[in-house]
């Protein structure tokens, strides 16, 4: 089998994160640049935007980068013809299945990667043709499901053919090994990055993370069946206290509404929605995104 790093054309096995509003043009050539796999993330945009990041992208790098899918976005068709119009050949996705978009992304030789948190669903979906699977443990900020990496990664490994990639609760060289020894090819981080210098949130997020102990993220929407794992705050703590309370989806819905953005764009660290993992206790200054990633595939000890 080939490398991951032969696969996607990097120079490490690394992938960066789709976070929704961060992953922009600019940031996934940084990430590119630095060895990983950049990668836009379509969260918050609109079908015209996308386009211009890509273009953004390919204005500042050379190296191959991708695109993420949130393929419960209405909008989800749209980009995927962009995707395939524009020649971006490499695809991670989720929060939703990429079986209609399938046929029409292979066709056009992307390469898919969806994210996964229960090997079922990896199985099922190499038998609909991915390339590769995404396997994020509960660890990650974001979208979360229930297994953690430790877990799950080797029960992925097992049930596929397929190249695997390790997510969530990775953020050093440590890390990156265990991965390696539970069968993955390579790993795809985000919580880490939030603190690079190239990244474009808010300081105040940048400050909220490097103060953050590992026990301080909380996982919302859980009795709602749409778990996400951020910092504790204001917002976070009341999220859960109305759910307890028998607040229903669209009340939950209304509370949340534009907090990813008032955390990444305004700075709001009490009623911002602070996406973050639980490496969170790991993050002690701001760096180059160069750095860490080259911190990250010492762990791979010449690649994978």
């Amino acid at each position: 089998m080939k490398t991951l790093s032969e696969i996607l054309g990097t120079r490490y096995p690394v992938i960066q994160g789709g976070m929704a509003n961060i992953a922009t043009g600019r940031f996934a050539a940084a990430c590119a640049n630095a060895g990983a796999l950049g990668i836009i993330g379509t969260g918050g945009m609109t079908p015209e935007q996308l386009e211009e990041e890509i273009a953004v992208a390919r204005s500042l790098t050379a190296a191959p980068f991708g695109v993420n899918l949130m393929l419960m976005h209405p909008k989800t068709q749209d980009f995927v013809d962009i995707v395939c119009r524009t020649g971006v050949k490499f695809v991670t996705c989720g929060a939703g299945s990429p079986g209609p978009y399938m046929d029409q992304l292979k066709k056009a030789g992307v390469f898919v990667m969806p994210v996964v948190a229960a090997p079922v669903l990896a199985r099922h979906l190499e038998e609909l043709g991915a390339d590769a699977i995404i396997a994020e443990g509960c660890e990650s900020g974001g979208h979360v499901g229930e297994m953690t990496t430790m877990t799950l990664v080797p029960q992925v490994c097992d049930a596929v053919n397929i190249p695997v990639i390790a997510a969530g609760g990775i953020a050093d060289v440590r890390q990156v090994r265990a991965a390696r020894d539970l069968g993955a090819l390579g790993v795809q981080v985000g919580t880490c990055l939030l603190v690079s210098e190239e990244c474009p949130i808010h300081e105040n997020y940048k400050k909220a993370l490097l103060q953050a102990k590992g026990s301080d993220t909380i996982v919302t929407g859980r009795i709602g069946g749409t778990p996400v794992r951020v910092l504790k705050n204001e917002m976070s703590r009341q999220y859960v206290k109305r759910e307890k309370q028998g607040a229903n989806r669209e009340e939950l819905e209304q509370y949340t509404l534009g907090s990813l953005r008032r955390a990444v764009f305004d700075g709001d660290t009490k009623t911002g929605s602070l996406m973050a993992g639980q490496v969170c206790g790991q993050l002690f200054k701001i760096r180059p995104v160069a750095e860490i990633i080259k911190n990250l595939a010492a762990g791979f000890e010449g690649g994978m």
